[in-house]
């Protein structure tokens, strides 16, 4: 077999250095790009005493009515109209759990509204999803005495 032209033999290692720069410049963007893709659609939710965490599992979808009436599965807008059969295909006959997230300048009757057709698409189990209240001690008040 013949040498190749500069009289060195064949090189049998990997240069890595170009893999590396490239995961280098992957991780970065997936650093960067990661926090944006976790937010979501901005609601002023009501504040409650007591509030458990929402589950981590793929198999929750949030319905999320914003205070401009409008509605959303997940990231996804929907209408009034469509809800029932949307949450049907997605929630129902997937069988996901379905949270509620209303802003709390959301009219009543809008989210009974929502709720109904929840209901009548098969929904069973519906959970709500508040905030912590928060308690803001009266700076101006004497402390309580303690009695025995």
């Amino acid at each position: 077999m013949a040498a190749p032209v500069g009289g060195r033999g064949f090189v049998s290692e990997i240069n890595v250095t170009p893999f590396v720069d490239v995961m280098l410049v992957l991780l970065i963007l997936f650093m960067v790009t990661a926090p944006m893709m976790t937010e979501g659609l901005v609601v002023d939710l009501p504040e409650t005493r007591e509030v458990a965490a929402l589950p981590a599992e793929d198999a929750n979808i949030v319905l999320t009515v914003r205070r401009d009436n409008t509605l959303y599965l997940d990231v996804y807008q929907v209408d009034l109209a469509e809800l029932e059969t949307k949450v049907k295909l997605l929630v129902t006959d997937q069988k996901k759990q379905l949270f509620l997230q209303a802003d709390k300048d959301v009219p009543y009757g809008l989210v009974v509204n929502v709720m109904g057709r929840l209901r009548a698409a098969g929904v069973e189990k519906l959970g709500v999803i508040a905030v912590r209240e928060t308690v803001i001690p009266d700076a101006g008040a004497a402390p309580r005495e303690t009695r025995r």
